[in-house]
């Protein structure tokens, strides 16, 4: 069967979850079952994969959706008993203190806050904290989700301490080490020399976006969730804006060049975090007028959840400013202690390992977790516990948060099993009696053949499909990677470049994977809103995608012609 009707039908699951969430509007929880069943009946009718197969790989879906629902989880807790022991009300009169405006509010947390977050633990851990950050500060519920699902962009590519290059790319070694063989002038000497390499490259293609991406995601705000519906009383904040991206991607970059893959969004996050915050509290280039959201009673029925969002008011401290911060700081301490590689708590965490190999018989079937290196449960739950004695809190205030956690549970749990499990069904079907490619490679094949020589435009948005199937920078590197290089070298274009534009699109594609908009919703307490989100986030996510895939031109064909 030709190759472009497989991506046809490979299409249509994803088609399906479109259609139902984006035009039909029905929640993840009925439209992702749906979903799955047609990637199910594809595999089966097209793919000729057994029907032991599917049930296998939605097994090993519904083991790999346990890893995310236990993020999930811990990030809800945290929120939740931060909320029960007045420390989240601390925390909002700080933020207060340093600005009422919410347009600085997102840059502060969603982008910086946000960055740091991502690169310490990834896994979408960002959106999963500070999401409900936002919303405790006033923020609806949708703008909280949206603002940081958007921001959780330019750092993904180095998040969990570079882990979609550094596993991401692991494929490509063979590839590498050929090359190596051929030439001792290719700017790298091994496969660690490679992923600095494309450290760089990633590093440089999202700053161009980063540089205007926190003043276009609050134009965004203020377009979609100001009383005046305004693009333009965004752009009040622009200074602050351009202040807060040199001050993060100054030391991205310098730490990408200089360092490598593992630190350039933590380092860049920390160091601007602290930057801006002491700025902002001397004035610097903030917003000559503060700018909120109307009263809640203005607010359409689509911005609200299952969680209350406080209607703004003087909010008074129960502790100390440092007191209330603590659980958040001994969140982002132990993520970093137990993330980087030259530390034993990495390698002692990631030793507890629940599998279930060769399940019913398919050897490429696995499911493996990591409950302690998991960072719903290693710092989130546990930073929860300790949290209990820190702010002394009272049996039945634990009990409540507990309780409330386990409840907002229940749509993310079924929305995710059978999204991660159509996931699964992606992957494993290049196990076919056949000879078929997976379902995503048809997809990724046939868009090459149809881009030719313009793929360095189309490469980041290849990237971005991974991540929107998978729900993973990582799982889309290592699901394309080898493609993207097959390309660039059929093509005698730049391998470095393009495989870099992957890595880029697969952390562009965060903004609308199924998984993270689902895992954020819940923490949020939204339900069905799914498709919203989607609609919304696809508009930044194009724009991203134009201009890194522009610059890929440019490096390609201009800049840098001759480069490997």
């Amino acid at each position: 069967m030709p190759v472009a009707v497989l991506a046809s039908i490979a299409l249509i699951p994803i088609g399906v979850a479109l259609v139902l969430m984006v035009g039909l509007r029905w929640p993840a929880t009925k439209a992702m079952p749906l979903a799955w069943l047609a990637a199910a009946i594809s595999g089966v009718l097209v793919w000729k994969m057994p029907l032991g197969f599917i049930l296998a790989a939605t097994l090993a879906g519904f083991g790999g959706a346990i890893n995310i629902l236990i993020i999930v989880f811990g990030a809800i807790v945290i929120l939740y008993t931060l909320r029960d022991s007045g420390a989240m009300e601390t925390i909002n009169h700080g933020f207060h203190g340093i600005s009422t405006d919410r347009r600085v509010q997102a840059i502060i947390i969603g982008f910086m806050f946000g960055a740091f977050l991502e690169g310490a633990a990834g896994f979408g851990t960002p959106a999963a904290i500070a999401a409900p950050l936002l919303l405790s500060l006033g923020f609806p519920p949708l703008a909280a989700a949206i603002v940081c699902l958007v921001y959780n962009s330019v750092p993904v590519s180095f998040g969990a301490a570079g882990t979609p290059i550094r596993f991401g790319l692991a494929l490509l070694q063979p590839q590498i080490d050929a090359a190596l063989q051929t030439s001792s002038a290719l700017g790298f000497a091994d496969m660690a020399g490679f992923y600095q390499v494309i450290a760089r490259w990633a590093s440089v293609l999202h700053a161009l976006p980063g540089f205007v991406l926190p003043l276009f995601v609050v134009c965004f705000l203020t377009r979609y969730f100001g009383r005046n519906r305004s693009w333009s009383e965004g752009l009040g904040v622009w200074k602050f804006s351009l202040f807060a991206s040199v001050s993060f991607l100054v030391p991205y970059l310098a730490t990408a060049f200089l360092i490598g893959e593992e630190f350039p969004s933590l380092i860049g996050g920390l160091i601007g975090l602290a930057i801006i915050v002491s700025g902002a509290k001397r004035g610097w280039f903030m917003p000559k007028e503060s700018w909120d959201f109307g009263p809640q009673s203005g607010w359409d029925k689509d911005w609200t959840g299952q969680i209350a969002t406080e209607e703004a008011r003087d909010f008074k401290p129960t502790m100390s400013l440092i007191r209330a911060w603590t659980p958040y700081v001994l969140i982002g301490l132990i993520l970093v202690l137990t993330r980087v590689s030259f530390l034993p708590f990495r390698a002692w965490l990631s030793s507890v390992t629940v599998s279930w190999s060769q399940i019913m018989g398919y050897d490429t079937v696995n499911i493996a977790i990591q409950p302690l290196f998991l960072p719903g449960v290693v710092p989130f739950m546990l930073v929860a516990l300790i949290t209990i004695v820190i702010h002394g809190m009272k049996a039945e205030k634990v009990k409540a948060a507990w309780t409330d956690s386990v409840h907002r549970m229940k749509s993310p749990t079924i929305a995710l099993f059978f999204a991660v499990a159509l996931v699964e069904i992606f992957r494993q079907s290049a196990n076919n009696t056949l000879g078929y490619p997976s379902m995503p490679l048809t997809m990724a094949e046939t868009t090459a053949a149809l881009a030719g020589n313009s793929w360095p435009f189309f490469a980041s948005y290849v990237g971005a499909l991974g991540a929107f199937i998978t729900g993973s920078n990582t799982v889309s590197d290592l699901l394309f990677s080898e493609f993207q290089y097959g390309i660039a070298s059929e093509l005698s274009i730049s391998r470095q470049i393009i495989v870099a534009l992957q890595v880029v699109g697969g952390a562009m594609g965060n903004m609308v994977c199924i998984h993270n908009i689902v895992a954020v919703s819940a923490t949020v307490g939204l339900v069905g809103m799914e498709g919203v989100i989607i609609r919304r986030n696809v508009i930044p996510m194009l724009l991203y995608g134009l201009i890194v895939g522009t610059a890929g031109l440019v490096f390609t064909y201009v800049l840098f012609p001759g480069i490997f």
